[in-house]
């Protein structure tokens, strides 16, 4: 039974980078249709909510360890 919360990190891990990758190709098609003007604001637009997201996550990880800390909780690996 330990492997399966591993399996279910790598599978969401996995699904949203497959989601994101769909997402910002769709944009970039999408600047395409529209003029280089238009492609490149999609590709900065794109840029910033990759890097917000991954900002957000790193402080949602950070969060989640210093509240586990303060509740007591052994965060060492074994």
């Amino acid at each position: 039974m330990e492997w399966v919360p591993a399996v279910f990190i790598v599978f969401k891990v996995t699904v949203l980078s497959i989601g994101m990758y769909l997402a910002v190709k769709w944009h970039y098609d999408q600047g395409r249709k529209h003029g280089t003007e238009k492609q490149r604001a999609v590709l900065r637009a794109c840029v910033k909510l990759v890097a917000a997201f991954v900002v957000l996550a790193a402080v949602l990880l950070l969060l989640t360890f210093k509240f586990g800390t303060m509740l007591g909780i052994d965060l060492t690996n074994p």
